[in-house]
């Protein structure tokens, strides 16, 4: 009798795959793991209930003793220098790309005395072309790493800024160094000291070539207004009502291009520049001769936000160690659910015709 096998090339209907898929769930159902994975792991996927057998089997223990050598590196996968045709979106240069707030501790020089140790939060980005997937994130962190037991100065920025725009062949970079300083300061009568801490940040731009030094400094201050404080003494001589005016926490936030060809500027010399235009810094250590002189001081410096932009733009002017700066100061008023503000500028370098939504909330100051 002659045996006509079936034709293996055509493409099986429905009904004869349920009914292999059938046939090769009976026989799983009783085959050893080992069995199933000499056929096709696949295979445990077909069982109700069944956990899908690893293939190649995995380890799961960490291997400590396992060594990376040159080669190995070398075969390691690395999408971020990739080819363009892996970009998604659009193909389009980004101005700012890196990481924020990495931290490390960093020393500063003061203008008198040692040395001091801060916890610095460090921001670094490169911008990127528009052709190139992205870059490696850690290459800022090692660049900056290897400056970081220096006494840190704009000049060694200079050179951490240096090394990553290398490093990641980048034609425009910043780093930005924020912490906070301590300053001793003394109180107005009572003869005692304690420390003030200013936020303070340093920030090196390099663009289009252009390089710039940018100092902030967030001061913080009381703000007696000048209405409320002739309204008060209005009731207080005409109907011997007592009154008092109303005065808030404020601060202003002055951030400054530090002219390059000028000797040092330094932390406590932009204070002092704060302190001189608006006295009424708030206080440290306070008994209660010190609580009636800062009364007396702040009635005799009565300000509103637009006085107070205008008086640390008065002392700005006068320094030659600035150039280009900005004054944005916010009065948190105890009068008012809503806050006083200003913006002044000086110069081309913080023009903007666009304010950040939330610039001005970034000011409170939560001590």
């Amino acid at each position: 009798m002659n045996v006509y096998p079936r034709d293996l090339d055509n493409s099986p209907d429905r009904d004869e795959a349920e009914a292999a898929l059938n046939v090769l769930r009976r026989w799983a159902s009783s085959a050893t793991e080992a069995e199933i994975s000499q056929i096709d792991p696949a295979v445990a996927r077909l069982i109700p209930g069944m956990v899908p057998v690893n293939y190649p089997s995995l380890s799961r223990t960490f291997p400590e003793d396992f060594k990376v050598d040159e080669a190995y590196k070398a075969s390691l996968p690395d999408l971020q220098n990739g080819p363009s045709s892996l970009i998604r979106g659009a193909k389009q240069q980004i101005q700012h790309v890196g990481i924020s707030n990495f931290r490390l501790p960093i020393r500063f020089h003061r203008k008198h005395g040692e040395d001091v140790m801060l916890e610095t939060s460090v921001t670094g980005t490169v911008s990127l072309e528009a052709e190139k997937k992205g870059i490696n994130m850690s290459r800022i962190m090692r660049s900056f790493y290897k400056h970081a037991e220096r006494t840190f100065s704009f000049e060694v920025m200079e050179a951490a800024l240096d090394d990553y725009m290398s490093d990641l062949d980048s034609f425009d970079a910043r780093i930005q160094m924020r912490f906070a300083y301590p300053d001793k300061v003394q109180s107005l009568r009572s003869g005692l000291e304690g420390y003030q801490y200013y936020d303070i940040a340093l920030e090196l731009v390099e663009q289009n070539g252009v390089r710039q030094k940018i100092m902030h400094l967030d001061y913080v201050y009381s703000s007696t207004c000048p209405c409320s404080l002739e309204l008060s003494e209005h009731a207080r001589a005409t109907r011997g009502q007592l009154a008092t005016p109303h005065s808030q926490r404020s601060v202003a936030r002055i951030s400054v291009v530090v002219d390059c060809d000028a000797d040092c500027l330094w932390f406590e010399d932009l204070i002092a520049i704060c302190r001189r235009a608006v006295p009424t810094e708030t206080q440290v250590m306070v008994k209660r001769e010190d609580e009636q002189a800062f009364a007396e001081l702040n009635a005799a410096n009565p300000i509103f936000v637009e006085d107070a932009a205008r008086s640390f733009c008065a002392e700005l002017l006068a320094d030659h160690h600035v150039g280009d700066f900005r004054v944005v100061a916010s009065h948190q008023e105890s009068l008012h659910s809503h806050d006083a503000v200003s913006v002044l500028t000086e110069g081309p370098t913080f023009v903007s015709s666009s304010l950040d939504p939330r610039l001005f909330t970034t000011l409170f100051h939560v001590g």
